[in-house]
C-alpha cells in the first residue's frame, strides 16, 4: 500500500521569500532593460517587454497584499524599489554607474546616501527613471502614485521623504512603512515599541472577562463597543450609512482608580483580536508650543488604518477643559485642542479615553463620545469576589475572614491587587505560601494611606 503523502505547510516568511524572489528577478530584468534602452537607444518602453510574475494564485502574504490593493505594474515597481534596500539591496548596485563625462553619478538615477547603509537608496527619481525613462508623459503620470489621495500615502505603504519642500518632488527617498515591511517579509503584523516618536505601549493581559467584576448594566455598555467593532462594516458599507454616521467609535471610561478601566480596554482588545495601545500622556504633553500637537499627530498617523484601539489614560491631562484666552499661549493651547477634537472625530478606529474625574473633561469632547461608561467602586458582594479571586491558591491564616473584610473596607480591584502583592512578598520572605492576618491589615493600611484615609 502506498504511503499517504504529507503536505507540509510552509511558514509565512518562506512563502513571502518565494514570492519576493520572483519579484526581484523581475525588477532586476526591468532595470537591465531600462539601461539597455537608455544607453543604446533601443526602441522599447522598458518594463513593457519584461513579463511580470503572475501573482493571481501566489499563496503568500505579499501576494495577498498586492492583490488587496490591486496594484498595477507601475505601483508594483515603486513598491519593490522601496522594499529593495531592506530585502535585496544588491539589485540596485547598477545605479552606482558613473557618468564619465562629469565624473559623478547620473542625475536621472536619483538616489541618496545613507548614514550606515553602503548600498544605493532609491528616490522618486529612481522610480521615474525605471518606469518612464525619457517619456515625460509617463513621468507626469507617475506623480499620481505619490499624491496624498493615493493608497500608498493614505495607508502609509510607500511615501517620498523629502529633505526640504523646496527641493523637487522626486528628489525624496522612497520610504516603506515599517508595518508593511514586516507584513510582506515575516508575514507578521508589526508591533511598534515605545519610543520618543511613538509614545505608546501595547497593553496585554492574562486575565479574562470573569476576572472583571462589574454589574450587568456596565457589561451591556461594554458589549456595545464590541458590537460596533464586529458589525461596523455592515452598518457603514453594506447598509451605506457612512454618509450619516461618522467613522470610528469614541468612548469615555470614568470612575475611581483601580475600578477596571484599563483592564476593560485590554479585555476588549483581547476579545476582538485588536492591539490596544496605551498612550503615555507624560511623553506626549510638551511645554514647547506645537510639540504636543505634533506628538499626538504621530500617534494618530501611525494608528490610522491599523487594527488598533487607542487608549488614552488620565485623559483629562490633555483633553481637559479649555482655558480662557488671556494670552497668546492660552490661544495656542486652545488651537491644539481644536486640532485634537478634529483628529479624534476623523479617526476611523476605536478610541477609549479614561479619567478618574469626569468633570475635568471638556464638554466639547463629551458630545463626541458614542458612550460614557462609569466604573464605580465595587459593592461589598463584588469586593468579596475580587478578594477571593485575587487570593485564590494561597493559604489564608484562620483568623482572616474575607467576607468581613469585603464589607468593612471599601477598596477597588487595583488596590486589592496591591494588597495581594504585599502579602505575597511577606509570605515568600518566610518561605511559605501562607497569608498572615497582620500582613493583610498592613497591606490595607498602606492602600488607605495613599488616599489620605486611616484604618
Amino acid at each position: 500500500m502506498a504511503k499517504k503523502q504529507t503536505v507540509v505547510e510552509l511558514e509565512p516568511h518562506v512563502r513571502n521569500s518565494q514570492a519576493l524572489a520572483g519579484e526581484f528577478d523581475w525588477l532586476h530584468n526591468v532595470i537591465k532593460k531600462r539601461f539597455q534602452v537608455y544607453f543604446q537607444q533601443e526602441q522599447s518602453n522598458g518594463e513593457s517587454n519584461v513579463q511580470a510574475p503572475d501573482l493571481t494564485d501566489q499563496p503568500s502574504v505579499y501576494g495577498d497584499f498586492v492583490r488587496h490593493y490591486n496594484m498595477n505594474l507601475e505601483e508594483r515597481l515603486v513598491f519593490l524599489l522601496a522594499l529593495a534596500p531592506h530585502v535585496c539591496p544588491q539589485v540596485l548596485d547598477v545605479f552606482f554607474t558613473r557618468n564619465e563625462k562629469y565624473g559623478r553619478g547620473f542625475t536621472e538615477f536619483g538616489g541618496v546616501k545613507g548614514l550606515n547603509h553602503s548600498g544605493f537608496l532609491p528616490t522618486g527619481e529612481t522610480a521615474a527613471f525605471v518606469i518612464s525613462g525619457n517619456n515625460l508623459a509617463t513621468r507626469f503620470k507617475l506623480i499620481e502614485i505619490f499624491d496624498d489621495d493615493h493608497f500608498f500615502n493614505k495607508h502609509r505603504i510607500v511615501k517620498i521623504e523629502r529633505a526640504s519642500t523646496t527641493e523637487p518632488l522626486f528628489s525624496g527617498s522612497l520610504h516603506v512603512g515599517q508595518d508593511v515591511l514586516s507584513l510582506v517579509t515575516t508575514g507578521k503584523a508589526y508591533k511598534p515599541k515605545f519610543s520618543m516618536s511613538f509614545p505608546a505601549q501595547r497593553l496585554t493581559t492574562k486575565l479574562n472577562w470573569e476576572d472583571l467584576v462589574v454589574d450587568e448594566a456596565l457589561m451591556e455598555e461594554i458589549d456595545e463597543i464590541k458590537s460596533w467593532i464586529t458589525h461596523n462594516k455592515t452598518i457603514m458599507e453594506d447598509w451605506k450609512l457612512e454618509k450619516r454616521i461618522k467613522p470610528g467609535f469614541r468612548t469615555l471610561f470614568y470612575g475611581p482608580p483601580g475600578t477596571g478601566k484599563t483592564l476593560t480596554a485590554s479585555l476588549i482588545g483581547k476579545d476582538v483580536e485588536m492591539d490596544v495601545y496605551r498612550v503615555d500622556l507624560s511623553k506626549v504633553v510638551s511645554k514647547y508650543i506645537g510639540e504636543t500637537e505634533k506628538n499626538l499627530a504621530n500617534i494618530f498617523d501611525s494608528a490610522e488604518y491599523k487594527n488598533w484601539i487607542l487608549f488614552f489614560d488620565e485623559a483629562d491631562a490633555i483633553f481637559g477643559k479649555r482655558t480662557s484666552t488671556s494670552d497668546a499661549k492660552d490661544r495656542y493651547a486652545n488651537q491644539e485642542i481644536a486640532f485634537l477634537l478634529q483628529r479624534i472625530e476623523e479617526f476611523p478606529g476605536i478610541i477609549i479615553l479614561a479619567t478618574n474625574l469626569k468633570k475635568n473633561i471638556d464638554e466639547a469632547f463629551a458630545r463626541r463620545f458614542q458612550s460614557m461608561i462609569y466604573f464605580p467602586m465595587p459593592r461589598p458582594d463584588q469586593r468579596l469576589v475580587l478578594w477571593e479571586n485575587s487570593f485564590k491558591g494561597l493559604e489564608l491564616e484562620e483568623k482572616i475572614d474575607l467576607n468581613h473584610i469585603s464589607k468593612e473596607f471599601e477598596m477597588a480591584g487595583g488596590a486589592i491587587i496591591n494588597v495581594l502583592r504585599y502579602c505575597a512578598l511577606k509570605a515568600v520572605e518566610r518561605n511559605e505560601p501562607l497569608v498572615k492576618f497582620n500582613d493583610l491589615v498592613i497591606g490595607i493600611r498602606k492602600e488607605f494611606r495613599k488616599e489620605g484615609k486611616t484604618v
